[in-house]
């Protein structure tokens, strides 16, 4: 459930933060006086993409944050562990989302840096939009079946099957490559069997590698190596060298201790230093003979770097991408062996995995064929409160005989508004105003079957009105019993039913436009005021008292 939200710096909002109770709440005011606002604050939290033209003009930097309360937190719990992000404490997710003109855009969740897509992996979560443009989608037949398999409860067979036919997919591709694949003659394979000898005389593997690269700059650098040696050995220990410099300290030192007794810590720790330079001399000078390689084991390490290095500019430049490569030729040279063979038993695995996947297929389809008369009788049902009082509504399931991503059936609504008509898919007979009222009987009994926690609706009592648009907000009412319902309307009769009501105001003087956002409370006088706007004229006796009426009746 959102608790509240934030706003600042939004479009024409200058700064808002709204409190929200479980329920239904309508969102009212004039046309134009900002009701997108809340809508697109909410949209950002749930990962839209957006531009800068979105930052009130005049401002640097826009800013949404909300904080949403979980009764069960396990789902949203999941998503953020499995990104790495931090649990919900006490059930509370926090969102926050800032964007500035110059700056790079920032995304936390439950404080801590966030990208985009998690942000909207979230979303798909815990918000559902339902715009002007949302019954449009009934048209496309892939969210027809996916409405369809939500209220079957298919989601965990889809999962299963979904893994299983990507899976036999890739076999039929590998079994395809190797039906169209050119066999190797003896020449071809002789080829490949030396390429994977090269590959093993270098002994590949990341330690190996990293020692080879190591022992080959010693020996490529040993003459240099032997010099700076010496140098260092002379400095330290040679003739005027920081030894025999040191000796000439001693000498104060000891001077200095004659004199005054208490010195001689002094001259213990330059003595000290003498005997650490005189050993470090003998054993930097012990590198010399270190760096006096063996020329043949120069010459082996030089042999396997230049093979070492072919190999990485012919196959990739990583141990990773070279071993990678001797298992694809290894690979060719098995399958070339006994090709009919490999070529058989991959049929027959692909066989299996066929006839396993048409068990799941079948599966999804008896669960489709149970949920469709149930869907679509129960949403005829409500379509009937929601004025059609005449209208059909069927779901025809279509088999398919090859197998797809969704099994091995679709589905297809179908619609007629009124007596004596077929009944014929939506896109060819629902005006956007009939669209929207089955789109809504639909999400209303699919309420059941969907967890999602908020539902947002925008306009969808569009091109309706009178009893018509109570029922609508009846039907609102009921959703708002197992999710918070948070509708932008126009219809004063949909306004009243709402448990909550915020208004959106917008006020504008010689300089700039401010669109604010407020809740009416439990002001019954603000909300006969606000209905009464809407139905005409607050100041208006009939339209108050038909204020009264709507708020008697809810």
């Amino acid at each position: 459930m959102l608790q509240y939200i934030r706003i600042k710096n939004l479009a024409l909002l200058d700064e808002v933060t709204l409190e929200f109770a479980s329920g239904f709440t309508a969102v009212t005011g004039e046309t134009g006086a900002g009701k997108s606002v809340l809508l697109g604050a909410l949209g950002l939290l749930s990962g839209a993409r957006t531009d800068k033209a979105m930052i009130r003009q005049g401002q640097d930097q826009l800013e949404v944050e909300a904080a949403l309360y979980f009764a069960d937190a396990q789902v949203i719990d999941g998503l953020l562990d499995a990104a790495g992000l931090p649990t919900c404490e006490e059930g509370v997710l926090l969102l926050q989302r800032s964007i500035h003109r110059t700056k790079i855009p920032r995304i936390q969740i439950n404080g801590s840096m966030a990208t985009l897509a998690q942000l909207q992996e979230l979303g798909e979560s815990w918000i559902d939009f339902h715009g002007p443009g949302e019954p449009q989608k009934l048209f496309q037949e892939k969210r027809q079946l996916e409405m369809l398999d939500t209220y079957a409860g298919n989601a965990k067979v889809l999962a299963v099957y979904g893994q299983a036919y990507t899976e036999w997919r890739s076999a039929l591709r590998e079994i395809r490559e190797l039906e169209t694949g050119e066999r190797l003659d003896a020449d071809e394979i002789e080829f490949i069997r030396k390429q994977i000898r090269k590959i093993d005389e270098v002994d590949i593997s990341e330690e190996s590698i990293e020692e080879l690269e190591r022992d080959y700059i010693r020996m490529s650098s040993a003459q240099e190596l032997v010099v700076l040696a010496s140098e260092c050995t002379e400095g330290l220990t040679g003739e005027e060298s920081v030894n025999e410099l040191l000796s000439a300290v001693l000498g104060r030192l000891e001077a200095l201790v004659a004199l005054d007794a208490g010195s001689e810590p002094l001259l213990v720790r330059a003595r000290s230093l003498q005997i650490e330079l005189q050993d470090l001399g003998e054993e930097v000078g012990r590198l010399t003979t270190d760096f006096d390689f063996d020329p043949d084991a120069i010459e082996a390490a030089n042999d396997r770097m230049n093979l070492w290095q072919e190999l990485r500019r012919k196959y990739g430049g990583s141990v990773e991408a070279v071993l990678s490569k001797r298992e694809e030729l290894a690979k060719k040279i098995a399958i070339q062996g006994d090709l009919e063979g490999v070529l058989a038993s991959k049929q027959n695995a692909a066989a299996a995995m066929e006839a396993k996947l048409r068990e799941q297929a079948s599966q999804l389809t008896v669960g489709r064929r149970q949920a469709s008369k149930a869907l679509a009788d129960k949403a005829a049902s409500l379509l009937q409160a929601l004025g059609f009082k005449k209208a059909r509504l069927e779901i025809q399931l279509i088999l398919e005989a090859k197998l797809s991503e969704q099994g091995d059936s679709h589905c297809q609504f179908l619609f007629a508004p009124n007596a004596g008509q077929d009944l014929l898919p939506l896109n060819k007979i629902a005006s956007s105003g009939e669209t929207a009222r089955v789109m809504l009987a639909l999400k209303t009994v699919l309420a059941e079957a969907d967890a999602t926690p908020l539902l947002v609706f925008d306009e969808v009592d569009a091109n309706v009105g009178g009893e018509v648009g109570r029922a609508v907000g009846v039907e609102l009412a009921r959703l708002a019993k197992k999710h918070q319902v948070l509708c932008v309307t126009h219809l004063p009769q949909v306004a009243s039913l709402a448990h909550n009501h915020y208004v959106v105001t917008k006020s504008q003087d010689e300089d700039s436009t401010t669109v604010n956002i407020a809740p009416l409370g439990e002001s019954r006088e603000a909300r006969l005021e606000e209905l009464a706007r809407m139905l005409g004229d607050r100041k208006s006796a009939s339209a108050r008292a038909h204020a009264e009426e709507l708020l008697v009746g809810d």
